[in-house]
């Protein structure tokens, strides 16, 4: 009896020794509480996605706990998103339109909004295409040809350039020039209209259309599968320049403002023209 008494309190003993030791064991297991990260929406025209992939990875690692996070798409689609209520900190546009329409609602940050590089409106086909165009002003004889729509900053410097060289009629906002209207005035050319420079680009890389319009500025680091054709110059389109301001939003923190006009120093400061330059945009502007 003395003996069986014994085995049962060293077993009561280990069990209560391993029933600390495991809870011990999951008290170390628990994660340390992680910092509280400061988020930066950025809004930015699809032309400057490498550019600012880069920008994003060398300010992340410069800046501990900042998450910058891009949101990319055409000037117009993104306009309407923040009129909408999207969470954005900064929007960097490809024109002044959609800048000017924000500024116009009082949604920018007084004193953030500055120009910071210029663009040029390029023709382009595949490197090995037969087709006739040689730049805008013959584009007419292309079997097919891929338009941004008018809402697009390329779609509408290009109805612009189209206008100045005689191609389309004289209108006060060559942005409400439809793709088919310019169907029409090219002799009944088929366009597929795209929602952004990226779109553009796809599409005759992908050999379904036989020229495009594009910026410059997209068509690094696609040499082999991309030829330009011309490049317009600005005398034709008028400048091409992206204005970046910082949004109101009423829904972040003082650090996530904080971060985000400190991001827009960043990426307009001298130091940052080299890699602007690297992309194919022209620096010098007022």
């Amino acid at each position: 009896m003395k003996k069986m008494l014994a085995i049962a309190l060293v077993l009561a003993m280990v069990f209560a020794f391993t029933a600390c030791g495991g809870g011990a064991s999951e008290d170390a297991a628990e994660p340390a509480e992680s910092a509280e990260t400061t988020t930066v929406n950025v809004f930015a025209a699809a032309s400057l996605s490498n550019v600012m992939a880069e920008f994003e990875a060398s300010y992340e690692a410069a800046n501990e706990g900042v998450d910058i996070v891009v949101n990319a798409d055409s000037s117009g689609a993104l306009l309407t998103q923040i009129q909408e209520g999207a969470p954005c900190d900064v929007f960097f546009s490809a024109a002044q339109k959609q800048m000017d329409e924000l500024e116009g609602a009082g949604m920018l940050v007084d004193g953030t909004r500055t120009n910071v590089v210029n663009n040029q409106l390029v023709v382009v086909t595949q490197p090995d295409s037969e087709t006739a165009v040689t730049g805008l002003a013959d584009i007419a004889k292309a079997k097919s040809i891929a338009l941004a729509d008018g809402s697009v900053p390329v779609g509408k410097y290009t109805r612009q350039a189209m206008i100045n060289l005689g191609l389309l009629a004289e209108v006060e906002d060559p942005a409400a020039i439809t793709t088919q209207e310019v169907s029409d005035q090219l002799g009944g050319v088929e366009i597929s209209e795209q929602g952004n420079v990226s779109k553009v680009l796809a599409a005759v890389e992908e050999k379904s259309c036989e020229v495009g319009t594009t910026y410059l500025s997209d068509t690094i680091g696609h040499e082999d599968s991309i030829k330009i054709l011309e490049t317009v110059g600005y005398d034709v389109t008028g400048n091409i320049i992206y204005p970046v301001a910082q949004i109101t939003n009423p829904d972040a923190t003082d650090a996530e403002s904080a971060a985000a006009a400190d991001f827009i120093s960043f990426i307009t400061n001298d130091e940052a023209k080299a890699l602007y330059q690297k992309y194919g945009f022209d620096t010098d502007v007022e």
